[in-house]
């Protein structure tokens, strides 16, 4: 059967920075902003300039009239070019036309092609500016003439190019004051926030609950950083009663509930750490079983509760004859086990076994008030002589332990046998 692949985990897609959209966003509300207004503007300018315009040739058609209305008279057409020249040079004029009574051409002034600006100028005026402007040239009411004024549109032009300069001016300062804008939003808003994700990803990646944000001064901001740290000071305190919780529950599972001393489970553990350190070293390691010789009797006679006091005194009274470095345990029932490492040799496990037997020899107080006198056989057993791992060891001292409890009760023996080379 075949195996499906696995689906291919998705792209993450790139995001946009808050820093970069308020950016954008600045830049795109200052664009806006001033274009509207300029077109605006241009608009309603190029509306007043046209009129301006349309009235201003109306008024030049006229006053050409009234120059060439002699010259239309008496038929003097090169008196009229040159006052038609004379003024036409002096104003924004691209073209006037004379023509007499019967609609024939009389003169004509028209300026030079000149350069590509020029052109471009006649043409801009063309298309914004309004059509020629005609007078009619009168003399004693009787019509002699009419004259036609076309714009040449310099004026236009430039005010076009003064508007498109204006436009791109504003557009500049727009935007260094969106920049400026946006720095400063960076200081008030952005930066909180990066604080504040600074924070969370510390807590997420590091578990460092300690952190907190600093305030700010935009108020909802502030008050969502307090909120953050509220919940911070939650977690906190979560993570402090479920550390407690964990030491607590550890704790119960490798001690004992009743005497607080380490159980099997710790103990085998240690012991066994504690062979691996001796192999290295090439040291002795040596364990203590104890098993409580009476505890049965003092149970059914004296009752649990005595029993159990009895265990806790034993307990006592073992921590107090060994070393601090070495470990005694509780295996279960009236059983104890002592690992004592190192030991520089095997005399001195038995002088720690005998220093035990004799602090069992005073009656234990129970809680009634009553005294209970107690024994414990020990087998003792050591590494490397008698066993080379944590099991055997402690198989080899209980042995011990039950021949020394059969030969003698309240006594102690070495392990029997020798383990050879490995």
């Amino acid at each position: 059967m075949r195996q499906r692949a696995p689906p291919a985990s998705p792209a993450r897609t790139p995001r946009s920075t808050l820093q970069s959209v308020l950016r954008r966003a600045h830049l795109r509300l200052a664009f806006v902003a001033v274009a509207m207004a300029a077109v605006s503007l241009i608009v309603v300018a190029v509306i007043a300039l046209r009129a301006y315009a349309g009235n201003n040739l109306n008024l030049m058609a006229r006053s050409l009239g009234y120059t060439v209305e002699a010259a239309l008279v008496f038929g003097d057409r090169i008196a009229a070019a040159e006052a038609i020249g004379l003024i036409a040079n002096k104003e924004d004029v691209a073209e006037v036309v004379v023509t007499d009574g019967r609609g024939l051409p009389f003169a004509a002034w028209q300026l030079p092609a000149g350069s590509a600006i020029a052109r471009l100028e006649r043409e801009v005026a063309d298309i914004a500016l309004p059509g020629p402007a005609t007078a009619v040239v009168l003399h004693d009411g009787v019509v002699v003439g009419h004259v036609e004024v076309r714009g040449q549109g310099h004026q236009f032009f430039g005010f076009l190019l003064g508007g498109v300069g204006g436009i791109l001016a504003c557009l500049a300062v727009s935007v260094l004051g969106a920049y400026v804008s946006a720095q400063r939003l960076r200081r008030n808003i952005v930066a909180p926030l990066r604080a504040l994700a600074r924070v969370a990803h510390a807590v997420r990646r590091e578990r460092a609950f300690g952190q907190r944000v600093e305030p700010v001064a935009i108020a909802e901001l502030n008050q969502l950083g307090d909120d953050f740290n509220a919940l911070l000071d939650e977690l906190e305190d979560w993570q402090n009663s479920l550390r407690e919780e964990n030491a607590s529950l550890e704790h119960q599972a490798k001690h004992d509930a009743l005497t607080g001393l380490p159980n099997r489970v710790q103990f085998e553990s240690r012991l066994a750490r504690a062979l691996c350190d001796a192999a290295v070293m090439g040291q002795r390691v040596a364990v203590l079983y104890l098993d409580c010789d009476r505890f049965k009797e003092i149970n059914d006679c004296l009752g649990h509760e005595a029993g159990d006091a009895v265990l806790i005194g034993i307990a006592a009274r073992l921590r107090t004859q060994v070393r601090e470095a070495d470990l005694v345990a509780r295996l279960g029932g009236d059983e104890f086990a002592v690992m004592l490492a190192p030991m520089r040799e095997a005399a001195s496990a038995g002088r720690i076994a005998e220093g035990v037997l004799a602090s069992m020899a005073p009656t234990i107080v129970l809680p009634d008030g009553r005294t209970v006198a107690t024994m414990m056989s020990i087998g003792v057993a050591l590494y490397p002589d008698h066993a080379r791992d944590a099991i055997g060891l402690l198989r080899a001292a209980d042995a011990a332990m039950y021949r020394a409890k059969r030969a003698r009760p309240g006594s102690w023996q070495f392990a029997e046998g020798v383990v050879g080379p490995a």
